[in-house]
């Protein structure tokens, strides 16, 4: 079976990863048999990084996307999160297999990735999209208990974060960013379901709605967060304006334009990441800071 090769390179960062690459192409193969699949070749894109993920026919003709989560601590309730929203904004899970974090799901068409569409159109689409998923868990409080919180990831960052200290290129930047990283995630009353993952890659064009949400890695708390990922895969602009840019957006959606500023500095400041040399992110979070 031909594996993306991003895919397999973030496999080699773990043996728990690479066991469950191991036995990939056997679990392909029990799925397709039990939910009666024709697949086709997986996607290769830069956005199936942390997933098998391929085109299928089902038994009734119809087109569908087979995807398989390799293990990691983000999009462990990736299938509970498609549950909870039914369809709504998000793309539908047709089926699914807990225990195998195996998902069968509707097939975008024509599938084009929000990427496509100049960045301030891009803005609207993922503030219109977010406003629709926390308003489905707005009225289902009862619901997001099952849910872990986002105190939960962010602290998990923040250990990372803290292992690569001696390569911190402003050590007081960084430990200014953890500490707003602890302070916003406490966990609040108007917490809602998030999507977390929220940017243009992972938003396709679609016939039963003209975008759809893909790849959900669903926490609960400040729904600010949730734009924090579209800003920052905007480089260049957040780069020449991020107060502009974050304001901008904070509008749009209708969230508070001091929490948006304060997230992204933190994640500017304080993300966990491979390459600590890179200067742009440093020059991000100072105009941000508190």
């Amino acid at each position: 079976m031909k594996l993306p090769e991003k895919l397999i390179g973030y496999c080699r960062r773990s043996p728990e990863r690479m066991a469950w690459l191991e036995r990939l192409p056997a679990l392909v193969e029990e799925l397709t048999e039990r939910w009666l699949l024709r697949p086709g070749e997986p996607f290769a894109s830069a956005e199936a990084s942390c997933a098998y993920v391929a085109p299928v026919v089902r038994g009734d003709g119809t087109a569908a996307v087979l995807k398989l989560g390799m293990p990691h601590m983000e999009g462990e309730q990736e299938i509970a999160g498609l549950r909870f929203w039914r369809g709504d904004a998000m793309v539908r899970l047709l089926e699914a297999d807990d225990a195998l974090g195996a998902m069968l799901l509707e097939r975008c068409e024509p599938g084009t990735t929000l990427r496509s569409e100049p960045e301030t159109r891009q803005d609207e689409v993922i503030a219109g999209l977010a406003k629709r998923l926390w308003a489905a868990s707005a009225p289902a409080q009862g619901e997001l208990g099952r849910f872990r919180h986002l105190s939960e990831m962010i602290a998990y960052w923040s250990e990372e974060t803290r292992a690569q200290a001696a390569n911190w290129p402003d050590a007081g930047l960084v430990g200014e960013g953890l500490r707003v990283f602890e302070e916003l995630s406490r966990p609040g009353a108007d917490d809602l379901l998030l999507a977390m993952d929220l940017h243009a890659g992972n938003v396709l064009r679609a016939e039963r709605a003209p975008w759809l949400v893909i790849d959900p890695k669903p926490f609960v708390g400040d729904r600010a967060y949730d734009l924090a990922q579209h800003l920052i895969n905007c480089e260049a602009r957040l780069h020449a304006d991020a107060a502009g840019f974050v304001e901008r957006v904070a509008d749009l959606a209708e969230v508070d334009r001091e929490r948006l500023r304060l997230w992204t500095f933190a994640r500017a400041a304080a993300d966990p990441r491979e390459d600590w040399t890179k200067a742009l992110w440093m020059d991000v979070a100072r105009p941000l800071a508190p």
